[in-house]
């Protein structure tokens, strides 16, 4: 008898996201894609050119599990100059990206039956690592009317004695959205309580343009429980080069760095070697690609409220803007419409789980131009829809 796959890996469905890619792929012609979440710069050159160096300078073999010592010292003093965030760094693990950080925080922390609780909208792979660690996600919707600000007391009022972890993306993707401090400490606080541990989701929040960056870590009065995931992915346009990290207590990184030597044992030793380059050369590609995502999120703002029959909260961080637009149909179908009919290329947002139903994401990370297109596009379908 062959064995088939099990009901972990049945339980992964094919994100709608993932959907709309491939159908764009197999329309083709001029679309305008607005659907994917990746900077649309190159990688800075003297990041690019640092690890060409490495390569040849024999940087090629793996590492230690845990990651080249220069760049776990580099990530822990930024972590503390740019958030706030005090972590040793002992207390630092490299990993392929930010979705291994996350992945081996639920390994880590989450035991069978365990529940996984985190605010929606949300990132899908929340609901797939929680599976995956055979823990029971429980996603909490926070309300529309208030443009899915972080509501503290409903999300600790799900945080119980068999909850293992919960999950802070801030900012926000899809909806662009920061927590307010206060309301971030409630939900830590409860977390305590209750013996469980906090994951920060920080990703986007070197792109986060209406208040100073500040690391949950940095916010509450229990760091402890506190873990902590970061990358290069997006501030550095480095989405390839797979280098991301999990910083948080002794215990948990040590445990999360024994699994990955089962794993993917170390992430690229070129790549690391980049991510040094990125995290303690200059700063100006950086604040350039920083300037421009902050530019093209003030059009976003301007265009949609000018847009009859268009909303979305204001997005304070991240490239994103959460659409609600006046068209008939589920987020899928609305999606498919506009690329079918008007060639422009969303992501439903239902797939953000189901406080997303009706509702589209948008990338900012395109130019104005491609923006200013897509807007057109959006705005017709809606006049022609009444």
């Amino acid at each position: 008898m062959t064995r088939g796959p099990t009901d972990r890996v049945r339980a992964v469905e094919r994100s709608s996201i993932r959907y709309m890619f491939d159908l764009a792929e197999e329309v083709g012609g001029d679309l305008v894609r607005l659907e994917v979440g990746e900077p649309d710069f190159d990688t800075p050159a003297a990041v690019t050119e640092a690890a060409c160096e490495a390569a040849r300078a024999g940087h090629t073999g793996y590492t230690s599990n845990a990651g080249v010592p220069a760049l776990r010292d580099a990530i822990a003093d930024r972590m503390a100059t740019d958030y706030g965030v005090r972590a040793d760094p002992d207390e630092v693990l490299v990993t392929t990206g930010a979705m291994e950080a996350l992945h081996l925080a639920a390994l880590c922390t989450v035991s069978p039956g365990d529940r996984v609780v985190f605010p929606t909208p949300a990132f899908p792979n929340y609901w797939v690592q929680a599976r995956m660690a055979d823990g029971v996600p429980t996603p909490v919707p926070m309300p529309a009317d208030e443009g899915f600000a972080l509501d503290a007391d409903r999300l600790a009022e799900t945080i119980g004695p068999d909850t293992a972890l919960v999950i802070l993306p801030s900012p926000n993707n899809p909806t662009g959205r920061t927590f307010d401090p206060d309301a971030v400490r409630v939900v830590v606080d409860a977390a305590a309580a209750n013996d469980a541990y906090v994951v920060a989701d920080e990703v986007y929040l070197g792109l986060s343009y209406d208040r100073d960056p500040e690391g949950v870590a940095a916010l509450t009065g229990h760091p402890e429980h506190v873990l902590t995931v970061n990358s290069c992915s997006k501030r550095y346009a480095m989405t390839g080069w797979r280098v991301g990290w999990l910083a948080g207590t002794t215990d948990v990184v040590d445990q999360a760095t024994k699994v990955r030597e089962s794993t993917t044992s170390c992430a690229p030793s070129v790549s690391q070697h980049a991510a040094l380059a990125a995290l303690t050369g200059p700063q100006d590609a950086a604040a350039t690609m920083y300037d421009a995502f902050r530019e093209r999120r003030d059009y976003v703002v301007d265009r949609v409220a000018a847009v009859d029959g268009l909303s979305c909260p204001r997005p304070e961080g991240a490239f994103y803007a959460f659409l609600d637009p006046d068209l008939p149909g589920s987020s899928v179908e609305m999606a498919e419409r506009l690329l079918r009919e008007y060639g422009v290329v969303l992501a439903p947002g239902d797939g953000f789980g189901e406080a997303g139903a009706g509702r589209l994401r948008l990338s900012f990370a395109n130019g104005l131009d491609r923006l200013e297109a897509g807007f057109d596009r959006i705005e017709r379908a809606i006049d022609d829809a009444r």
